[in-house]
């Protein structure tokens, strides 16, 4: 089905949009195939870095990944950081400088920054110049961009697309482009490896009627439509840390980077925050690929198959091709479409993103683009994670807009208690999980979790194999029931059965022991006796359900059994800490042309407002879907959330060690702000919305959990903003009583210690639903204003 969707956007979705346009590749005149994915420091080498809304020391994949680096680094003072952030966080306590930026305004800072580098002439003019893969070999760069292709102005003067050689008159193809150089237009193809291709950097002129400018020249253009103070004043920072920053950042060669996250990203304008950022800033010092630079990461060993590997997954016996537009609107064109009406559309059209998870369910309340009949959720629960979840209960409780419910869950939560049907899942200790891995993860990683403890699930017997409940054991049951093909004996043909999880998942596990290598030569070794004999050992708890050497040993065949347990016994595969770097380079490489300047959005509509989107990083003001200023009125607090190692996610509330630690968390707010309010440490506090003036979660059937919480004074926020720690003021999750065959479970009231403020979280007005960045799909979790009032 096309409508399977990840959560993507409740994390930091812009992020990984905006890099895939950041990825995206002339093919066929136009720019496509960019990976749903993002670039980060290689921190182990870096000498400066700016963490930019990345909360690195407390949450994001800091702990313990990125911060035995981080601490050697500045322990041996080869590493210096600079942190942007509204919040003191413990990053930046650790930091040269800490410029509190305001929420949502990140653009303007990284605007300032970019003007100031490009006036003083503190880009990579040699990097920047190169527009084709010859021209980057030339000059030992791995990849190259298009700061200096040429690219067309509509008569309003605009930029669209990039201008193609046959529309200048020097012939070619709809991938051929042009750039100037010495004051005459060449014509190249991006990926040409043999006739090198170098521009001209600002270039603003008319070629054969057709008026031009460069990528770069238009980026400094806009850049340029403030001074460095006016862009500092909008952002809420002093100009001179706009000029050290940007100072700083250009005095490190390859090895500064520009790290950014999720509070660049949940914003309306999170798209265009992360051009600015991650993609301008990092781009004009030419650092990607580079060791100490910006990385895209290795990647994992390939699980589901490839080339030589021994089970290829993905050749289902009866695979069939998704077809139609899903209901999000993902990756679709609103004008291409049949239901296409005029703007604004009935709900935003998302062509550059996917995985919209805040779409997912309004969508289906508006029967927009089509009603649905029934709901499968796994491994989520949108009512709490989400900006403004409480807008989806009445969507949840009405059966008209969704039929039918069913989620597969450990516990009965915020999301779930609204389900038809629950099928309990298997928790992390008991199941099977391939995590591969992350762009900072300059080594090729594949990690493989696998069940540790039996699970206190009922079994159930499918395809005649005995296994506990879960999300795969229903739907290899359904599989059952229907006779699909392609599931239970033979389902993978050549491969073997389908009827039960380890089918598919030891399988994997032997693309693993497999490697990268076409020609086998990167295989790993057989498991001796003596570890086949240990692996077998720390076993004998698990039930036959969950382990059965036989069975496992049956799926992969005696050829790859003992490779598996080689891999299983290592919990995983990996490159040694070496093989990361060759030379000043990183031996996995991006190695492809990263895109300054975005032809796809510049060609594409806002489906809300009809306007053409940008094609070069800009400043955008935070606005609802339809464009407009947000209605706070007149509230004085941006509301934003920040991760605690204590509470890293809404899980955590099961952890007894940690809450006896902290048992509850807090609204902070600075001491200056408090004492204007007069307001103290300790009180209790209502936080009041324009769109929750109610202040609670209206949780249906008569039940409400009020938005109240205690005050934390705090000199480690900015002034007119506020926080709270995500993970507490649960209402399920085992917070309140259950019912279940007449039996009352009793609630545990420490689960619902604490506030979850989401519900005071801005609901769009146009689409009564969580406010999103229409351009990148983020669900918007730091452009509210609220008031803080005293209990």
């Amino acid at each position: 089905s096309v409508n399977a969707h990840g959560h993507t956007t409740v994390c930091q979705g812009s992020i990984y949009f905006a890099g895939k346009s950041m990825s995206d590749q002339p093919s066929g005149g136009s720019f496509t195939g960019g990976a749903k994915a993002y670039w980060m420091a290689d921190t182990a080498n870096a000498e400066f870095i700016i963490y930019w809304g990345a909360n690195v020391l407390e949450g994001n994949y800091g702990p313990p990944l990125k911060v035995p680096k981080i601490t050697r680094g500045l322990a041996s003072e080869r590493l210096r950081v600079a942190v942007v952030d509204p919040r003191y966080s413990k990053i930046a306590s650790k930091a040269w400088k800490w410029v509190p930026v305001k929420p949502g305004e990140d653009a303007a800072l990284a605007m300032g920054m970019i003007r100031w580098i490009i006036e003083n002439e503190r880009y990579d003019k040699r990097y920047l110049e190169n527009c084709n893969r010859a021209a980057a070999a030339a000059d030992g760069e791995p990849t190259w961009c298009n700061a200096a292709w040429l690219v067309k102005l509509r008569p309003d003067g605009t930029a669209g697309a990039f201008l193609r050689a046959s529309e200048a008159g020097l012939g070619g193809d709809a991938d051929t482009f042009v750039c100037m150089r010495n004051g005459k237009p060449v014509a190249f193809q991006s990926g040409d490896s043999s006739s090198i291709a170098e521009g001209d950097l600002f270039v603003d002129t008319t070629l054969n009627g057709i008026r031009v400018k460069t990528g770069l020249q238009l980026l400094y253009e806009e850049a340029a439509k403030k001074s460095v103070s006016e862009w500092a004043a909008i952002a809420g920072v002093h100009a001179a840390d706009v000029v050290a920053l940007a100072s700083e950042f250009t005095s490190h060669g390859k090895k500064a980077v520009v790290e950014i996250h999720r509070g660049v990203s949940q914003h309306t304008n999170g798209f265009y925050n992360v051009l600015a950022t991650m993609g301008a800033l990092n781009t004009l010092i030419g650092n990607l690929d580079w060791k100490g630079g910006l990385v895209y990461g290795a990647g994992a060993y390939g699980e589901t198959g490839g080339s030589g590997r021994p089970f290829q997954l993905g050749d289902h016996a009866a695979k069939i091709t998704p077809f139609g537009i899903d209901i999000i609107r993902g990756g679709a064109s609103y004008e291409k479409s049949t239901i296409f009406a005029g703007y604004p559309a009935k709900r935003p059209w998302y062509p550059l993103a996917s995985d919209v998870y805040q779409e997912v369910i309004p969508s289906a309340g508006d029967a927009y683009p089509y009603p649905i009949k029934a709901l499968f959720l796994y491994m989520g629960s949108p009512v709490y994670a989400l900006p403004a979840g409480h807008s989806l209960i009445p969507i949840l409780l009405d059966t008209n807009k969704i039929p039918l419910f069913v989620c597969s869950d450990i516990v009965i939560g915020e999301t779930s208690q609204y389900a038809d049907y629950i099928f309990p899942d298997l928790s992390y200790l008991e199941r099977w999980e391939f995590h591969r891995t992350h762009p900072s993860i300059v080594h090729r990683v594949s990690p493989v979790r696998q069940p540790a403890i039996a699970s206190p699930n009922e079994t159930v017997r499918v395809f005649n194999q005995e296994m506990p409940v879960s999300m795969e054991a229903v739907f290899l049951a359904i599989a059952e029931r229907l006779q699909m093909p392609g599931f239970g004996p033979g389902g993978f043909g050549p491969s073997g059965d389908l009827s039960c999880p380890e089918d598919f998942y030891l399988r994997m596990v032997a693309n693993i022991a497999h490697g990268d290598s076409s020609t086998s030569s990167d295989v790993c070794p057989d498991a001796s006796d003596e570890e086949v004999q240990t692996f077998l050992n720390a076993r004998k708890h698990l039930p036959p359900s969950m382990f059965d050497p036989a069975r496992w040993s049956k799926a992969v065949g005696p050829n790859w059994w003992k490779k598996v347990i080689y891999v299983l016994n290592r919990g995983g595969r990996w490159w040694s800490y070496a093989e990361a770097w060759t030379g000043e380079q990183v031996k996995a490489k991006y190695g492809k042309l990263v895109n300054l300047y975005h032809e796809k959005p510049a060609t594409t509509r806002n489906s809300m407002t009809g306007a053409y989107l940008s094609g070069i990083p800009t400043y955008q003001p935070v606005a609802d879907s339809v464009g407009k200023p947000l209605e706070h009125r007149e509230a004085a607090f941006t509301l934003i959330t920040n991760r605690s190692m204590l509470a890293c996610k809404s899980r955590t509330i099961s952890n007894y060690w940690l809450t006896s630690v902290q048992p509850e968390n807090f609204i902070e707010m600075s001491r200056f702000d408090a004492q204007r309010l007069g307001l103290q440490d300790g009180d209790a506090v209502w936080i009041v919305s324009a769109s929750n003036p109610a202040a609670a979660w209206d949780l249906g059937h008569g039940q409400t959990k009020p938005l109240l919480g205690r005050l934390k004074l705090t000199d480690r926020i900015r002034n007119g903003v506020i926080t709270f720690e995500l993970g507490w003021g649960h209402w399920a999750y085992g917070a309140s009583d259950q019912v279940i065959d007449n039996v009352v479970v009793p609630g545990d009231p420490r689960r619902a210690a604490g506030l979850h403020a989401n519900a005071a979280m801005y609901v769009d007005p146009h689409l009564r639903s969580p406010l999103s960045d229409v351009t990148g799909g983020s669900a918007v979790f730091y452009d509210t204003k609220v008031f803080v009032v005293k209990a």
